[in-house]
């Protein structure tokens, strides 16, 4: 599903006007009855509304739902905001037609003193500023935030939280931008809503459908995406009743060291369970009743040395190769996955300590296999690519390495962003808070790697894989909450999680 900043958003909105076409007093209708369904879904009447208006387009959407609200029987009253002598035409009209069904008091609000006391049992309804707003709040928008903010109340945000820009934030006044606890946007989640430094602004987000143009919104390029379980049932392939073990690949994991056989465990186990039809695990010699024990379907390839990974072993037999949960980064260890890097002719993914290893000899990127895969947690990427102050810069950081060495970028966190070597990006939009947990990244390993093994594209691998790991946490967290998660509970529920995408 693509994602759009909110320049291009507003082209969409224009073209769908002209080409359905549509007035724009009544696409405006359109999404004020979808805030509308949301808002009666989740508050009954006896909730007492609080409208704040601006005079654009995202005041216009506001004070139609006040009209519908009040036609519903809820309490409401607005508060219209008259910062500027300029108000949009669609505004204008709503604000007519809610002045002539004559159930909602308006209040115009010049000056901050006019500024109403806000109790915390009501629903604040922000319709002040929506996408586009480009430099931080000033004057008695501000201030309104401010008297909002203060309050307690349950605030929902129209579109965007007031004083949020689309996209980057950097230049942004966080003390100037409203705290939504719900925020109703329309066709596209906006792009700011995917990083951490938003989140107490934007709270939950929920994209609402108002039928914008479907040619427009296909013609139009960006390399922003997120992925959907459609997506992800799409690029998953149905096996053959023919089939056999080798037609789903032979998978090589290299992990593991003498206390940390864990990670080998765990990865293997994802491994497995995302359907590669074998799979060796090459760990120290001191490993091998560890992995016998707890992963009986997979294959042990011994190291030269009891307690590390300090040799390469042959290659020819694997369709791809996993390597990194917990190998330490003895020099030993590093002569090997350099010679990994140098003699690997299937696709790789690297993990944990290959990322540490790598960002200790970055003129070891050059050598990087097209399309390898790299699944980074925020440190382990500020280690390989640099410091970044903000998540809108990490990703894009993210994006720029990608493009610039030819791999796959998996930035871990909440929406795990995939960066393409095209420059383009997939967020994810599956997992849970339950899932930061040791050994959460290592079965995420194991899942990419068991798909790279079946022969799957390496941005589909990632962006499978990332899709298939979060949901499968989001189905554990019914049965075990978020803090009883462990990363075992990841691996039970893949197979569910299989299910759930591609029903048999």
């Amino acid at each position: 599903m693509k994602l759009f900043r909110t320049s291009e958003v507003h082209r969409i909105d224009a073209y769908t006007i002209e080409h359905e076409p549509i007035a724009d007093i009544d696409l405006m209708e359109r999404a004020a009855g979808s805030l509308f369904e949301w808002v009666t879904a989740h508050f009954d009447r006896r909730t007492k509304v609080m409208v704040f208006t601006g005079p654009g387009n995202n005041g216009g959407d506001s004070l139609a739902l006040a009209r519908m609200l009040a036609g519903a029987g809820y309490q409401v009253e607005d508060w219209f905001l008259r910062f500027t002598d300029k108000i949009s035409p669609s505004c204008r009209t709503n604000l007519e037609r809610l002045q002539q069904q004559g159930r909602v008091p308006v209040h115009f609000v010049e000056v901050v003193d006019a500024l109403p006391g806000i109790d915390e049992d009501v629903l604040v309804v922000d319709g002040i500023f929506g996408s586009g707003l480009s430099r931080p709040l000033r004057g008695l928008p501000e201030a309104v935030v401010a008297r909002i903010n203060a309050s307690g109340a349950r605030v929902v945000a129209i579109d965007v939280p007031t004083g949020l820009f689309g996209e980057d934030n950097r230049d942004n006044d966080p003390q100037k931008i409203l705290r939504a606890r719900w925020t109703l946007t329309f066709q596209f989640p906006k792009l700011a809503f995917f990083f951490p430094e938003n989140e107490a602004y934007v709270g939950e987000w929920v994209v609402l459908d108002i039928g914008l143009h479907p040619d427009i919104i296909a013609a139009t390029p960006t390399p922003y995406h997120y992925t959907t379980c459609e997506d992800v049932s799409a690029l998953l392939r149905r096996r053959s009743r023919f089939s056999h073990k080798g037609t789903f690949g032979h998978a090589l994991l290299i992990s593991g060291m003498y206390g940390r056989m864990g990670a080998a465990v765990l990865a293997a186990r994802g491994a497995l369970r995302s359907g590669a039809g074998l799979l060796t695990v090459h760990i120290p010699r001191l490993g091998n009743d560890i992995l016998q024990t707890a992963v009986p379907e997979a294959m042990i390839s011994h190291d030269e040395s009891d307690i590390l990974f300090g040799g390469v072993p042959d290659l020819a037999l694997f369709s791809a190769v996993g390597a990194g949960p917990a190998l330490g980064t003895r020099n030993n260890t590093q002569k090997a996955l350099h010679e990994l890097l140098r003699t690997a002719q299937v696709p790789l993914v690297l993990d944990a300590d290959a990322l540490n290893i790598l960002a200790l000899h970055k003129e070891w990127y050059a050598e990087l296999p097209p399309g390898t895969i790299l699944t980074p947690h925020p440190r382990e990427f500020e280690r390989l690519a640099g410091p970044s102050d903000t998540g809108y810069e990490r990703v894009h950081r993210a994006m720029d390495f990608a493009r610039e060495h030819r791999v796959v970028v998996v930035l871990k966190g909440a929406y795990t962003a995939v960066a393409a070597p095209t420059g383009d990006v997939h967020f994810n939009m599956t997992g849970n808070p339950g899932m930061a947990t040791g050994g959460s990244g290592d079965v995420l390993t194991g899942i990419i790697l068991g798909l790279l093994a079946q022969r799957y594209d390496p941005l589909d691998a990632a962006r499978i894989g990332v899709y298939l790991h979060g949901l499968a946490g989001d189905l554990a967290r019914k049965e075990q909450g978020e803090e009883a998660l462990i990363a075992g509970d990841i691996v039970e529920h893949l197979g569910k999680a299989f299910l759930e995408v591609r029903p048999l």
